[in-house]
């Protein structure tokens, strides 16, 4: 068997016992200077870098929040500005109803006023040729009852009361069609 001293370590084997304990002093001392220097520093920058990861993590979970609450608001007023459309809708919706309800009572009442003004016109329009017709078959009446008697019928009333009595037998005669 071989002892840690006889084993053959090629180049690694120090030749002289002062190269290993410098190395060993200078491992040392390198070891001291990465704990008390180069270990602190890389833990504040980890600490920073984790210190600013959680406040961005902490902030971009704000935003969000804020972004859901701002979301959850426009829906309600999504929601509520779909609710008055409707509202608006459904009152045009009745108020076209009225206003065409109304209108056809204004023509109905139109069209009755138009009717009875068309009525009373036909009327009067009636009366005068009925007077007219009075007028012009008491004059034919006249000539041919001067024409039959023979006599001329200038005295008016004489000439009137046979006009009437002409046109009385007219009305009361049946209508032949």
């Amino acid at each position: 068997m071989m002892t840690a001293f006889e084993l053959d370590l090629g180049p690694l084997l120090p030749e002289h016992l002062s190269e290993l304990v410098v190395g060993v002093v200078l491992l040392v001392i390198i070891w001291a200077v990465v704990v008390k220097v180069v270990a602190p520093r890389f833990e504040d920058t980890y600490e920073r870098r984790t210190a600013v990861t959680r406040g961005a993590i902490e902030e971009a979970e704000r935003q969000q929040a804020e972004a859901q609450a701002a979301l959850a608001r426009y829906n309600a007023q999504l929601a509520q500005a779909q609710d008055e459309a409707q509202a608006i809708r459904q009152q045009a919706r009745d108020e076209s109803v009225q206003i065409k309800q109304q209108a056809v009572e204004r023509a109905e009442a139109e069209a009755a006023r138009v009717a009875t003004a068309a009525r009373a016109q036909l009327e009067a329009e009636r009366g005068k040729a009925t007077t007219e017709l009075r007028g012009e078959i008491g004059g034919l009446a006249t000539v041919l009852a001067e024409r039959i008697l023979g006599e001329v019928l200038t005295d008016d009333q004489r000439a009137s009361r046979a006009v009437d009595r002409f046109l009385a037998d007219l009305d009361q005669q049946p209508a032949r069609v």
